[in-house]
This record gives structure tokens, sequence and C-alpha cells, in this order.
């Protein structure tokens, strides 16, 4: 390591993965540098104000040190290099490596001799070796494994998780060299308390998280799949899903909803897809989970259909409140949330659609749940947070709802029936 006692880390990308890595690292005793190319975001972190939501993470960077900047002339004093940029997708589900590129561009214009560069934006199998590492070597005029070294150790943060945390989720590494992997796992060890396994390359490590990923897609497919099918046959998939639940092994229960969110799920099985694509295999089991999600805002967008026509109404000019913007409940991340899959196609169906999202004010259109309600005829929970968890029938038939669709399965549906509501949910 460029020096053992330096106490200096960099970690480039200050998101929902890279910001709460820096304050960990602060808190155990590390000097870190945070650098984002995003000079508001900067800004805000200087003046102690998170870009974004989180309990913990407002308490903790009020009480930090952590010196934030754009400057990424500042890696130079750090041992160790954590890049934690996104790793989005194309339109056409291509990945989107440009972000990190660009990190690595800008990270070995000064990269140090004996400094470690460690990757934690998810990425398919072979990013490491056959774009970081060229790119790292090309730009510095260094060698990976002997002037600087190289790990990839894949993100696992839940956002809203009091349990699960950045510190205590456990991890898995993967080292170019075995220098390499010691020092990634020296460095872990030193802030993590959750197991750290070593894994046998960086390609098997940069393939734990796609599996993961993929893993919770496909189930979630099957469930929404079963939502969809069930609906057909009078049958409530949530209670089968609870009767199957009772079984002690071989059993883990998904439930079905508007669709998939988040940075990870929808995301990393294309990463996956593509790269077995490259060298000659065909994910078909992926893809359709892919699709079958992906097609769950449409179903549920055909549910307000067919409830409005059960009140004998048109979707075309009717006010149609979508409850939740974040891709899942009590927090303000919105990435990838099939809300806005939804919005869109109940906007073909040429509805009025107005939007309300506690956590999300700047991407509302009503500044009330209140406003939201009033005169709606139709109600779509699209997320489940607290405050619509606990809406009585009572309150929406006041603002002269009469169609619900619970997208995310969320309320006491014999108790909206009873009330006179038009209640469907996503199987039930």
């Amino acid at each position: 390591m460029k020096n053992q006692s330096n106490k200096t880390i960099a970690v480039i990308g200050l998101g929902y993965v890279g910001l709460p890595l820096a304050l960990l690292a602060e808190r155990k005793g590390y000097k870190v540098v945070g650098i984002d190319t995003d000079a508001k975001k900067v800004e805000l972190l200087n003046k102690r104000t998170t870009p974004f939501a989180g309990e913990q993470i407002v308490k903790q960077l009020k009480n930090s040190s952590l010196e934030t900047t754009t400057d990424f002339n500042r890696i130079k004093d750090a041992s160790v290099i954590i890049i934690c940029v996104p790793t989005p997708v194309y339109e056409n589900h291509i990945p989107n490596l440009e972000p990190v590129k660009n990190a690595c561009r800008n990270i070995a214009k000064f990269l140090q001799k004996g400094q470690l560069v460690i990757l934690e934006s998810t990425v398919n199998p072979g990013v490491s070796e056959n774009i970081v590492i060229p790119i790292l070597e090309k730009e510095s005029g260094l060698k990976a494994g002997k002037n600087f070294f190289v790990a990839h150790c894949p993100e696992r943060i839940n956002p809203g998780d009091k349990n699960w945390t950045v510190e205590n989720i456990p991890r898995v590494v993967g080292g170019l060299e075995e220098k390499d992997l010691e020092m990634a796992y020296k460095f872990y060890s030193s802030i993590i308390s959750g197991q750290i396994k070593m894994m046998g390359s960086i390609k098997e490590a940069e393939s734990v998280k796609v599996v993961e990923n993929s893993f919770r897609d496909i189930n979630i497919a099957f469930v929404n799949e079963l939502a969809m099918s069930f609906s057909k046959l009078g049958i409530d998939v949530v209670n089968v899903i609870n009767g199957a639940a009772t079984k002690p092994f071989a059993f883990m229960a998904h439930y079905p909803g508007i669709g998939v969110g988040g940075h990870c799920i929808p995301v990393d099985p294309y990463y996956l897809i593509d790269y077995a694509k490259q060298n000659g295999f065909d994910h078909d089991f992926l893809k359709l989970a892919r699709k079958i999600n992906n097609n769950m805002p449409k179903f549920t967008a055909e549910k307000v259909l067919n409830g409005l026509n059960e009140v004998k109404m048109a979707m075309n000019g009717t006010k149609i409140a979508v409850l939740g913007l974040a891709y899942k409940p009590n927090i303000d991340d919105c990435r990838e949330s099939p809300a806005f899959a939804l919005i869109k196609v109940l906007e073909k169906y040429r509805a009025s659609v107005v939007t309300f999202d506690p956590f999300v004010p700047s991407r509302s259109t009503a500044k009330s749940l209140g406003e939201a309600l009033k005169d709606a005829s139709a109600v779509v929970i699209a997320t489940c947070h607290d405050q619509f968890k606990n809406l009585e029938p009572e309150y929406l038939l006041k603002n002269g709802v009469k169609v619900v669709v619970d997208g995310r399965n969320c309320l006491p549906k014999e108790k909206f029936i009873k009330a006179g509501i038009i209640y469907k949910g996503i199987g039930r």
C-alpha cells in the first residue's frame, strides 16, 4: 500500500452507496476525502446538508468532518481509492459504463504507486480486468498488480433498513492477485463488522452481485406471473404465498406488485444478459423475468381501467391519484421506480393523473395527500409508505374515490370492499 500508516481514503461518487461508506470509514478512524463531479451536491455536503433523505445519514453528516470536493487531485493523498459511481442501463437495456470509465480516467491522472483502487459499483463479470485496469494503466503509465493494486467489493446497501446497514451487511471481495485481495480484505475488515468472504477472483466477486439481484428479479417475476394468473382464477395470491411460507424449508416468500424498482434489481440482470451474449450465451430465463416485471405497470393500469368500468366511468379525463413515487416504502429514492412507467400508461389512456409522495415533494404534482385525493375517482397505491397504509375507506369516499388499486397489496382488502369501494389488488 502507498503507506501502511496512511489512514486517508478517497471515495469517488457520493450517492446512496458512496456517502454512507465515506461516513462509516470516517467513524472508524480514517481521514476521508469524498469526490463527486456534481458541484451542487458537493456544495450541499460541505454545508452538512444531505442530497437525499435518511435519518441516520443526516445525523452522521452533521457530526462529520468529511471533506468533499470535485478535485480529483486529492486522491494523491489517499492509500485507498473506492469507486462508488452509478452503473445504469440505456433505454435499450444495454449497460452504461460511462460513469465508471470517466471515474477511472479522472483517477488515473493522479494515481500513485502503492495505491489500492477498489471498485464498488455493480458491474458485469470482466469489467475490472477489461475496462477498469486498462484505463488506469494507460492513463497513469503504471502497472496493475505491480505499481498499484485493484480489487472489487460489490456494494451492498438497503436504503431505509435500520437493521442491515453498510457497517454490518456481509460482503464479498475479489482481487487481481493475492496481494490485491489481502489489501482489500484488510481495509474492509477495519470498517465492517459483518463477514467478509474472499472470492477466488475479481470475476467471481463481480458475478456475486448480479447473481443475487437476478435471483430476486426471477422470484418476483414468478409471483407477478402468479398474480396475473390468479386474477383470472379468482384466487388471492397473497393468501396463497403466505400459506406456502408456512413451510419451514425450501420456500422463500416474495410478493407481487406494480413492478420492480431501485438501482439494482431492475438493472443488474441486464449486465449479466449482455455479458453472456457477448460470450456466446443467451439468458432466456433472465430476459423473461425482466419482461414480466416490466409489464406490471401496464397490468396495474388495466386494473384501474377495469375498476372504472365497473362504476361505468371512462379513463379518459378522469382524475386518478397515484400515491407514491419512491421505489420502496418510507424513503425518497426514485431510481427505476415503476410508478413512473405506470403514470405513462395511465396518461396514454388520457387519464388526468395527479401524484403525491411525502418523501419526494419535488416530483409530486400535488402538495398534500388531501390535494391529490380531492375529486379523484380512482387511487393507485404505488408505494407502501406508512401514510398510505393507514388510509381509511371513509376518508377516500369523502373525497369521491370510487376505485382503489392497491399496487402493493398493503391495504385491508375486506375493509375497503365492505365500505363500498371497488378494491383491486395485484393478484387479489
